[in-house]
């Protein structure tokens, strides 16, 4: 006949034996109230440490795992803060993550990272979701930073911050970098090295990155005295090697007296495809082409022929975005801040002076 065993007291309860253990269980368990074990999850500063660690060691003992979601619908705050990017293949974006998970870290919060894959369904179901969830604020990098969602959010109670974007007015916080200047920098180093035939490579003109980089350098040319209109523009669908690489080739099967003999391109990934078309056409970098990059991602400088690129700080971008969002969700007498970091040129192999 079978006999039934019991768990000796302080024994941690094992999967499928009965429910999880709760509150109360901790503070029969630690033998002490319902309130002091409260108190040890939201406020453990009001608590002897002697008392603290045996409540600590009941949570061990049984298993216990705070419910996160019944905390937030007690204190009507979330501690998940949330960083909807454009690209998750693009790793501008999840270093910008990192600068945000730093900040959330250091305010011991978490950070859900969603990615709207540049497409506009999926950015505002994801943003409806995370309005749902009570999320503390959300950052975005998004597709259109004049959509009335990002409006529409903060009125019902979400703050939101634009990240690598900037909006017109002083509606929300914004963190970007001047792509213009940092577009006026990379043409600038290729005129100031010998190259008059210069191609910008970059694409879609909805994003707004890319309209202001060829906006920079069209102003680089014109300030050096040359027709802007001579800027070759090779119109990419993605910021993708894949459309580098398509670019490289619509650049390669252009004739050899008028072809560029340099190349800025809205971002690294592209400058990377290129290189690839280049190294497979025996197009020789930077002897024949010389290639400018944006952002200065790791791969730059680890690429066969290491890229000259605009570095943006990545990290900053986001540790900036996500402290602006905190004192936004906290701060009653909170201002919205418009802060715009400046580029820096990183110069590389794959551009020279040309003799």
């Amino acid at each position: 006949m079978a006999t039934a065993k019991s768990n000796p007291p302080g024994a941690r309860r094992q999967r499928g034996e009965s429910k999880p253990a709760g509150v109360k269980d901790v503070a029969e368990h630690a033998g002490v109230s319902v309130g002091t074990v409260s108190n040890v999850l939201n406020h453990p500063e009001r608590v002897n440490p002697r008392t603290k660690a045996r409540v600590q060691a009941a949570m061990a003992d049984l298993g216990f795992v705070p419910n996160e979601f019944a905390r937030q619908l007690r204190s009507g705050r979330s501690s998940t803060l949330a960083y909807v990017m454009l690209d998750a293949s693009n790793p501008f974006f999840i270093d910008v993550a990192r600068g945000i998970e730093e900040a959330a870290d250091e305010a011991d919060m978490s950070l859900f990272n969603c990615n709207s894959d540049n497409r506009v369904a999926r950015e505002v179901t994801y943003l409806n979701r995370l309005e749902q969830q009570r999320v503390q604020g959300i950052l975005i990098t998004p597709i259109d930073p004049e959509a009335a969602i990002l409006d529409e959010l903060p009125q019902r109670g979400t703050p939101v911050v634009i990240v690598d974007r900037n909006r017109g007015g002083n509606t929300h916080c914004t963190v970007a970098v001047d792509d213009v200047l940092g577009g006026a920098l990379a043409v600038q180093h290729l005129i100031e090295a010998g190259h008059e035939r210069i191609a910008y490579i970059g694409g879609p003109d909805t994003l707004g990155q890319v309209r202001d980089r060829r906006l920079g350098a069209l102003k680089a040319m014109t300030e050096a005295g040359m027709d802007p209109e001579a800027l070759v523009d090779l119109r990419t669908s993605a910021l993708s090697v894949a459309e580098g690489r398509n670019a490289g080739q619509r650049l390669a099967g252009l004739p050899a007296a008028t072809r560029p003999t340099a190349a800025f391109c809205a971002n690294d990934l592209l400058a990377l495809g290129l290189l690839q078309t280049c190294v497979g056409q025996r197009i020789r970098v930077p002897a024949d082409l010389a290639i400018v990059g944006y952002d200065d991602i790791d791969f730059a400088a680890a690429a066969a022929v290491p890229l000259t690129s605009v570095r943006q700080p990545r990290l900053d971008l986001g540790r900036t975005a996500a402290k602006l969002l905190l004192d936004e969700a906290t701060n009653p007498n909170h201002e919205h801040s418009q802060i715009l970091f400046t580029p820096e040129l990183v110069v590389r192999a794959s551009t020279q002076r040309r003799q």
